[in-house]
């Protein structure tokens, strides 16, 4: 009988001080399909926006990208994808970087078009870090976010 350890869970990063908590996602009809994204600081405070063809993947990273260039300031970039906040939290860029864009699998990076300008504005700027948030869970700001990128992958 094999019994297998489980790697403990990397801590949470530490929230900047005075950081605003950002909420994002990313949603897609098919996948590949039409894509939104949104990101919210409140209900009155968000913005969204809408690609053609894309993957959800895309639009997840885009809704951070997009939340981090257009906010000054420190923040908290709370999202549901894992993808996302482990990137940052667990600093797989660190390694993208040093095997020149690859994956530890030696594949291409995947959405590197989008992973650069993000890489680079959080590591430039240094006040942001990233949490995740269950979703589907009744999380008000989350469901929020959730509502206004499937909108926008519906092109509204």
């Amino acid at each position: 009988m094999t019994t297998r350890t489980r790697r403990p869970r990397p801590a949470d990063m530490a929230v900047p001080p005075g950081a605003r908590s950002v909420f994002t996602d990313g949603a897609c009809s098919g996948n590949p399909g039409p894509g939104g994204w949104a990101w919210a600081l409140s209900e009155a405070e968000f913005a969204s926006g809408h690609e053609a063809v894309s993957t959800n993947q895309r639009m997840e990273i885009r809704a951070a990208l997009e939340a981090v260039t257009s906010l000054s300031g420190p923040l908290l970039v709370v999202s549901d994808s894992t993808y996302v906040v482990n990137c940052f939290r667990d600093r797989w860029y660190d390694g993208w970087l040093d095997r020149g864009w690859t994956t530890s699998a030696r594949k291409p990076v995947a959405n590197r078009d989008l992973w650069e300008p993000l890489i680079s504005q959080v590591t430039e700027r240094g006040d942001v870090a990233f949490q995740w948030v269950k979703g589907h869970s009744g999380h008000a700001m989350n469901d929020y976010v959730d509502r206004l990128a499937v909108a926008a992958a519906k092109g509204g």
